[in-house]
């Protein structure tokens, strides 16, 4: 079981999304698990405040180093101390589904620590040798979605999550086409049709033709 333990200032940004479909099945098998820590529980200020202006000026707020290592923390004394610390960053390493396998297979605890506003200091990634990971090169407002893409991404990499684990698109010849019924579908006067090749029955017409769509021929 992947163990998910997410350091962050809005858990219930998660709420929606792991509560519905696959990943909401995922949780109830216990294939998956998702541990929430917010900062604002693990600093002594009495406004439980974690944003400061930052050293050498500039725009915006940066998020403090001792609430989230406070929080880090607690999440490492659950996790363990050998577990993996992953902060969101658009300049960090690629986030890919070889990435994604690795975490599966190994079936570890992963602490993912969502950053906010004009970032986190820096000396937290430095104390917890953290690696940073991008799910893309732009800049978001917050680590909630990069997260819930990495779950996403992980999850679906481990057998029985998904109904039939060939449904992996690495595992399958699969399309950036795909069709259902009707075989016939008009729309302003104008048909569309399902190509005939997936009508003819045969199979390795089909699976070349698959082949050529996503890109391998």
């Amino acid at each position: 079981m992947v163990t998910f333990h997410i350091i962050t200032l809005f858990p219930s940004a998660f709420k929606s999304y792991l509560g519905e479909s696959i990943i909401a099945r995922a949780i109830r098998e216990k294939r998956i698990a998702v541990k929430f820590y917010n900062p604002r529980d693990y600093t002594d200020d009495k406004w439980a405040r974690v944003d400061r202006r930052p050293y050498g000026g500039g725009p915006g707020m940066v998020l403090e180093a001792p609430a989230f290592t406070n929080a880090i923390e607690a999440a490492r004394r659950k996790a363990g101390k050998n577990s993996k610390v992953v902060i969101f960053s658009a300049s960090g390493k690629d986030f890919t589904n070889t990435y994604a396998r690795t975490v599966a297979k190994k079936g570890r605890n992963i602490i993912l620590v969502c950053g906010r506003y004009e970032g986190l200091d820096a000396r937290v990634k430095k104390i917890f040798k953290a690696e940073e990971i991008s799910i893309g090169s732009y800049v978001l407002t917050g680590g909630e979605l990069p997260a819930m893409v990495m779950i996403d991404a992980v999850s679906r990499q481990i057998e029985g999550v998904l109904g039939n684990f060939d449904s992996v698109e690495e595992r399958r010849v699969s399309s950036s086409e795909v069709y259902t019924r009707p075989e016939i579908f008009i729309y302003k006067g104008k048909k569309y049709r399902v190509p005939k090749v997936l009508l003819s029955g045969h199979h390795a017409q089909m699976e070349e033709w698959k082949m050529r769509r996503f890109g391998r021929k």
